[in-house]
């Protein structure tokens, strides 16, 4: 491996966007790609092995180009831009930015930050029903929400369907004060929140009143057909089978449904089985039915977020293991002792 070094034109205007505050994104480029860079006025050399500079430079000219189209650099954003880099894909987050989902009502442009979020939009587009499932984090409900909204502007859907398993819709709410309606916004009180981001409380309200957006727990959606709708199931993991099938058969002509869930945060009592788990194995092979897996790389929170469910996902792997390695020990033992005996 030979050391070289080359030196690269950073805009003065984007520089502060895409150093970070104290240079701490330089720093953290440094520390993963082992080289040196050293910033001078609006150049910055780099310094290191051929392979990691030539890494180093595209994950500065792809930051360079997202500052350019106005995207604030976030943590999040260096270190996808250096996962892609060692996997040969850097410029693939440049093609990722130019999908341009909805607009907030602040302006804020709404587009997947991750192929596996990309691949996610793409087979909302394709496909009549789509399965997101993947970790907290991964843009699921937020990106699922964008795709309604905007096909309820374009007119391709007459109304939006919004629900969620109220999981303790037994006696726990009942000691809840208010009516139902108060009892059950607590467990849709996500949706509402996209709802308000991306739509504005305004037009949500006007809409509602209407029966236009229609946000209702899972159990309201038995006995009907939906037709013309754009239907999102939230929290999918914490359905029975029984459920799922009663959700899914609802689906009428016209419509798109998205089912969203996270199978590491099921809230079933001990020993049921998810619908949305089963829904998945028994529907795979399906043509018009997508189903996109999201995992730690596509989480778009706090870096904090995605370090947190690579941990468990590590852990909850060693764990089952452990497991396996136990039960074939004990089934060995058992099976030692049988021969014995006889």
């Amino acid at each position: 491996m030979s050391i070289i070094e080359t030196i690269i034109d950073i805009p003065m205007e984007h520089q502060k966007n895409v150093f970070g505050q104290f240079d701490k994104y330089i720093k953290k480029i440094e520390k993963t790609l082992h080289v040196t860079m050293i910033a001078r006025d609006s150049e910055i050399k780099i310094i290191g092995g051929d392979h990691m500079v030539m890494r180093a430079k595209s994950v500065f000219y792809n930051l360079i180009e997202l500052s350019k189209r106005g995207n604030e650099i976030t943590e999040q954003s260096v270190d996808y831009a250096l996962s892609l880099s060692f996997e040969d894909k850097a410029e693939e987050i440049l093609e990722i930015d130019k999908d341009i989902i909805a607009r907030t009502i602040n302006g804020k442009l709404v587009k997947p930050k991750t192929l596996g979020q990309k691949q996610y939009v793409d087979l909302m587009r394709e496909k009549m029903i789509v399965f997101g499932v993947g970790p907290a984090g991964t843009g699921k409900t937020y990106l699922a929400m964008a795709m309604a909204i905007q096909a309820f502007k374009n007119n391709e859907v007459s109304r939006i369907i919004l629900t969620r398993p109220a999981i303790e819709a037994g006696e726990k709410l009942g000691f809840l004060p208010g009516d139902l309606q108060s009892k059950i916004d607590p467990y849709l009180r996500p949706l509402y929140d996209a709802l308000y981001q991306i739509m504005g409380a305004e037009s949500f309200i006007q809409n509602s009143e209407r029966g236009l957006i229609e946000v209702a727990p899972l159990a309201y959606m038995r006995g009907r057909t939906l037709d013309n709708a754009y239907i999102i199931l939230d929290e999918a993991q914490n359905t029975t089978p029984a459920q799922m099938k009663m959700f899914l058969t609802r689906i009428g002509f016209g419509s798109k449904a998205v089912i969203t869930g996270d199978m590491t945060q099921k809230d079933l009592p001990t020993g049921q089985t998810s619908g949305l788990e089963t829904a998945i194995k028994i529907l795979n092979k399906i043509d018009d039915i997508g189903i996109a897996h999201l995992d730690n790389r596509d989480v778009v929170r706090h870096p904090l977020v995605q370090k947190i469910v690579k941990a468990y996902d590590d852990y909850e792997e060693k764990e089952n293991k452990r497991k396996l390695r136990t039960e074939k020990r004990d089934s060995s033992t058992k099976r030692g002792e049988k021969g014995r005996k006889s």
